[in-house]
């Protein structure tokens, strides 16, 4: 869990790589879109998953008519249905990368992830290349002035599925990490405790994270930070090893 830890740390140090507000808020709303659709209804009480991209909304600090304005669209759309293709490849250095998309058009979005694989030195691979590397993780982020009694709190959240909590003084963040099928349990302890996340997410966390020179390192997140700027991309994962030198590099 470190690996992650450590690079969610950096990213927030830097404004996060897909730092712009427009393209944070762009890919809230096709979550949206995709909750109200596959859900039947835009009603979050019934509806898990658009409470959750609601939830990450707020956290995100979107205005309120722009979640208004999404739902609404998601309802009276009558267009194509947004499709959730995944893509596997490596970036220079033979990091695993994994790419999650949302798209009205597949031929687009291989089109643009392919480019950047090839133009920053790296390869796209077939399904299941890097997928097995992964394992899929539910990352609960919570506000650290939300909580009163963090000891009392921890049993709580052992109980809603908890396998390792991590307080960082320094963001004011708690990082809450479930198994996969423990996601929806974690949730509902949540509400249970009156406590709203700041975010909540499924990621793939990596089994073992490689160590490459910070030169190296370098060119592997140049191919994911040129990945992050693909419109249809909605998440990155990957197995770099996030050293406290590269740390400092980009700091």
């Amino acid at each position: 869990m470190a690996g992650h830890n450590k690079w969610s740390k950096i990213k927030r140090k830097k404004g996060a790589l897909d730092a712009k507000r427009s393209a944070i808020f762009s890919r809230i709303i096709k979550e949206i879109n995709i909750a109200v659709k596959e859900g039947g209804n835009d009603d979050p009480d019934f509806n898990p998953r658009l409470r959750l991209a609601l939830a990450n909304a707020k956290g995100a600090n979107m205005p309120k008519d722009n979640i208004e304005r999404a739902i609404k669209k998601a309802v009276d759309s009558s267009g194509e249905a947004i499709m959730q293709p995944t893509y596997e490849g490596y970036a220079p250095g033979g990091i695993a990368v994994f790419v999650e998309c949302a798209t009205d058009n597949i031929n687009r979005t291989v089109a643009a992830v392919r480019a950047v694989f090839n133009k920053k030195g790296g390869n796209l691979a077939t399904s299941g290349s890097v997928d097995y590397l992964f394992e899929r993780k539910g990352i609960f982020v919570l506000k650290l002035e939300d909580i009163e009694d963090m000891e009392t709190l921890e049993l709580e959240l052992i109980d809603g599925g908890a396998e390792d909590i991590e307080v960082d003084k320094e963001s004011g963040e708690v990082s809450v990490t479930v198994d996969f099928e423990d996601f929806g349990n974690m949730q509902k302890k949540l509400e249970e405790l009156q406590l709203e996340p700041k975010s909540a997410n499924l990621e793939r966390i990596p089994m073992n994270t490689m160590n490459l020179s910070v030169d190296d390192s370098k060119k592997a997140l140049d191919l994911i930070e040129a990945l992050d700027e693909v419109e249809d991309v909605q998440n990155i994962f990957h197995n770099l090893e996030m050293t406290e030198e590269l740390e400092a590099a980009l700091s």
